[in-house]
């Protein structure tokens, strides 16, 4: 199912929303995606600034260290809301459609247990955001609480991998085919299969179904055994790079090193260009006019999009972009001297003022928007190649929205087209999506994955004099121990298979003790001795719910919980098991009390 969005600019069917999502001044939902941004943006002035609209926030999650169930979002207005509700509102919106479009297919669809639902985020999100995302798809309704396996939580970057093994050789597009705009030789030959594909890039890509088809013919098929690749996803916010060999013959995935990336995403174009406005025209204006006109400040930023996503490196004429009468008003009445005035005192060369109303900015102004981001990226995915884990990559797929942009596809390929073959797929900007339904069907298709932090717990060992510090000796019962050891479970960078499991056992401190709590701690280094060590911090609880024990556990004394901790899911996962009455425990980890 490829939904077509309604809205965005005319003529041009939309396979892909904005993050975009607007709530009535009393916080009940309105709309989302184009429908949002369209009705928000011809809102009065005034009765804008009572509406909550909430744009491109999935990053905040990202962004925000200590995340909670309480953490809060700010909207265009500077009103605040729960993330976890402005989330559970774009989430309940998406199930409501997709149950839609499924009925009008199925009538007979039974709504409760028949779907499985798949959520994507990136890889490199850490444990609470994954958590996070899982409550607030409880919160929408998509699954219960009490059955969790209904949803998966699958990583974007290895999404767009799946997808990517499966593709024929006529559904990509390699940018090594490119002759180089001096005219030179290329170094790579051309396969004839890619040169078919160069002659196919016209066939439809707004089909409302996909099928992937098995056997001769899909790039895995092409190559050897233990051939190595890497995914850039480069998304909105993000950019994720995930490095991946396939196993022959079944053409399951092994992760070679763990994911990595940073916010080097399409919206840091969007923060250059607010930069350069500021620049320009003040900070304390932009700050007031977003505050004061946020609708307005709205069709400012969608009148940017539409130009970004023009830029090419080729190209040698002026971007115009419309700024809103009310931005020109406001700023004559704000300052006394109109918009013109502002630019020329700015000294911002590549930018000129037009008598339409418009900014024209040069090529070079564009370019210069750009760069950053984008040497962010370029700096990223030379790091990753050089790293001794990844040497030997054969293929570079770019995936994710902003991988359409040819400023980047020009960056990466002059980058790295030396090295290795860079590859565009066709529907780039889907890729993810068709991944993850993939990987819905087959979750167990990535077999063996990289841990990105160390995980543990803190326990007491014996002390042993001039190996332990004094301070950390504790006399208990007569006995020395050494406190705080960080007793690791999987530390950073190992290999864990799917379904391989760590276990540990954990004695109740009282006899009737119905709960125990264990803290587990984190850090991003595999040398750590200690829970006190700088860079370890608490990073979330296992709680057991231990019940009543009864006759049989009383007669043959202490309890033994044994619990079972997965690390190579996407999402870390524990079982317990109470050995005395082979009973199984409730066990559940919690990322985000913390």
């Amino acid at each position: 199912m490829m939904r077509k969005w309604e809205g965005g600019d005319p003529g041009v069917a939309n396979q892909k929303t904005p993050t975009s999502l607007l709530l009535t001044p009393e916080g009940t939902f309105h709309s989302f995606g184009y429908t949002a941004r369209d009705y928000y943006h011809d809102l009065d002035p005034e009765e804008a600034r009572e509406w909550f609209y909430f744009e491109k926030f999935k990053m905040k999650i990202h962004s925000t260290s200590d995340l909670t169930m309480k953490t809060e979002l700010e909207a265009v207005n500077g009103k605040k809301m729960p993330a976890l509700e402005v989330f559970a509102h774009a989430l309940r919106f998406f199930k409501q459609h997709a149950v839609q479009e499924l009925k009008d297919q199925c009538p007979s669809l039974p709504e409760s247990d028949a779907i499985c639902w798949v959520l994507t985020v990136p890889a490199i999100w850490k444990q609470p955001a994954k958590q996070f995302m899982r409550e607030a798809a409880y919160k929408a309704g998509l699954v219960s609480p009490e059955m969790p396996e209904q949803l998966l939580i699958a990583l974007e970057p290895e999404a767009a991998s799946i997808y990517c093994r499966k593709l024929r050789l006529h559904q990509l597009i390699e940018l090594s085919c490119r002759p180089p705009t001096n005219g030179a030789e290329t170094p790579h030959p051309i396969d004839s299969s890619f040169r078919q594909a160069r002659e196919q890039l016209r066939r439809s890509r707004h089909s409302r179904t996909f099928l992937v088809e098995s056997g001769v013919g899909e790039l895995w098929s092409e190559m050897q055994a233990g051939d190595r690749y890497i995914v850039a996803d480069c998304g909105g916010g993000t950019v994720d790079l995930t490095v991946h060999q396939i196993e022959k013959p079944q053409g399951t995935l092994k992760e070679l090193y763990k994911a990595s990336g940073g916010p080097y995403g399409a919206v840091g174009v969007d923060l250059a260009f607010e930069k350069l406005l500021c620049h320009i025209f003040g900070d304390d204006f932009i700050a007031t006019f977003k505050a004061k006109r946020p609708a307005a400040w709205v069709d400012l930023t969608i009148a940017f999009e539409a130009r970004k996503r023009a830029a090419a490196p080729s190209r040698s004429s002026p971007l115009n972009i419309s700024l809103p009468f009310s931005f020109i008003d406001f700023y004559r009445k704000h300052r006394g001297h109109n918009v013109e005035t502002a630019l020329r005192k700015s000294n911002v060369n590549l930018v000129k003022w037009s008598s339409q109303g418009m900014l024209r900015m040069s090529p070079e102004a564009m370019n210069e928007l750009f760069q950053p981001t984008i040497t962010h990226i370029i700096q990223h995915i030379d790091a990753l190649l050089k790293k001794p884990e990844v040497h030997g990559i054969k293929f570079l797929f770019l995936v994710g929205g902003f991988a359409e942009s040819a400023m980047l596809q020009r960056a990466v390929q002059a980058a790295f087209g030396h090295c290795c073959r860079v590859i565009v797929p066709q529907d780039v900007g889907l890729t993810i999506l068709k991944g993850a339904v993939l990987f819905g069907l087959d979750p167990s298709v990535v077999r063996v994955r990289r841990s990105p932090l160390t995980y543990g717990v803190g326990v007491l060992n014996k002390f042993v004099e001039g190996k332990h510090p004094r301070e950390k000796l504790l006399v208990k019962e007569g006995k020395n121990w050494c406190t705080d050891i960080f007793e690791k479970f999987v530390t950073v960078d190992q290999s864990v298979a799917l379904g391989e499991v760590v276990q540990r056992s954990y004695c109740p401190a009282r006899p009737g003790q119905r709960r125990t709590i264990i803290n587990i701690y984190c850090c991003d280094r595999d040398d750590v001795v200690y829970i006190t060590d700088p860079g370890v911090r608490k990073c979330g609880t296992i709680s057991l719910e231990l019940g009543d024990v009864g006759d049989a556990g009383v007669a043959r004394g202490r309890r033994e919980i044994r619990t079972s901790m997965q690390f190579g899911d996407t999402e870390i996962k524990v079982t317990a098991l109470d050995t005395c009455t082979a009973r199984s425990v409730r066990a559940t980890i919690d990322f985000l009390s913390n």
